[in-house]
């Protein structure tokens, strides 16, 4: 199953969390550093391993799941989901965990809402994004972009992609013949560090990401493309036909459309981004 990461804000602490068999898990390291402001939140939960033994072993309590790191790449990282949450935060004494069980409660419901409604989490995300100071024509292409992104993922899902790694390559294949860049390239140009690089691109930078990854979609379907090196090539096919678009406009703006631009500002107190 494709996994979907995001981060969930409990009082102003970020957790991470991931969809994993069609419900959210969440960084115990975090939720531990959340309720006891812990500096080293690592070594508290493993004490707290090493003190409650049924914490102990990841079954059945929490697992091992891939999450991004501070270095900004994805690794194993002990996760559970609010069952088993619940259970570790009885061995966890905090003033904040009836609040934290709440707010638990509230999350799982709405991924429950979700599931059943998927429209609300497309809402929710338009909301967030009016929330920070996005522009509406902005957020219209972000969120076609996100749709465009899911139904690629997908595909390579089906046609042989299993692991985040293989995921990463071949989204760095689009984006190098689109723009000449990786993503982590892409971000360096942008000053940007934890935060995502489609949050911080113009309209030009989500409508040419959006044709390369659409294009490099139709290839895989025509084709019945499958396995790595195949989908792979595809990716370069596919980012091209995005890249040659690029270009083209290039030469009648007489500039890059590869912007060192970012939108950290908005968080700043700027009301709406205008696309120039």
């Amino acid at each position: 199953m494709k996994e979907e990461t995001k981060i969930a804000i409990f009082k102003g602490k970020k957790i991470r969390k991931v969809i994993y068999h069609n419900e959210w898990w969440f960084s115990v390291v975090d939720v531990v550093e959340t309720l006891t402001d812990s500096p080293t939140p690592k070594t508290y939960w493993a004490k707290l391993k090493d003190r409650d033994k049924e914490l102990s072993q990841p079954f059945p309590f929490w697992e091992q799941l891939k999450l991004l790191a501070s270095d900004g790449k994805m690794r194993e990282t002990d996760c559970a989901n609010a069952e088993g949450l619940l259970r570790i935060i009885q061995s966890v004494p905090s003033p904040k965990a009836e609040p934290f069980k709440r707010w638990l409660a509230k999350v799982g419901y709405e991924r429950i809402q979700e599931i059943e409604n998927p429209e609300l989490a497309t809402k929710r995300t338009r909301t967030l994004y009016k929330l920070k100071g996005y522009s509406e024509d902005w957020i219209e292409k972000r969120m076609r972009g996100i749709a465009i992104r899911e139904e690629l993922t997908d595909e390579w899902q089906k046609r042989g992609v299993r692991e985040q790694k293989e995921y990463e390559i071949l989204t760095a294949e689009i984006s190098k013949a689109t723009f000449g860049v990786t993503p982590s390239q892409y971000k360096k140009h942008k000053n940007l560090k934890k935060e995502n690089l489609r949050d911080h691109m113009d309209d030009f930078e989500l409508i040419f990401t959006m044709l390369g990854e659409r294009s490099t979609t139709e290839i895989h379907r025509t084709e019945d493309s499958q396995g790595v090196p195949k989908l792979k090539a595809d990716a370069d096919r596919g980012g091209k036909v995005a890249g040659n678009a690029r270009k083209e406009l290039e030469k009648e703006l007489g500039r890059s459309v590869v912007s060192k631009r970012n939108f950290k500002k908005l968080s700043q107190g700027k009301k709406s981004i205008i696309s120039r």
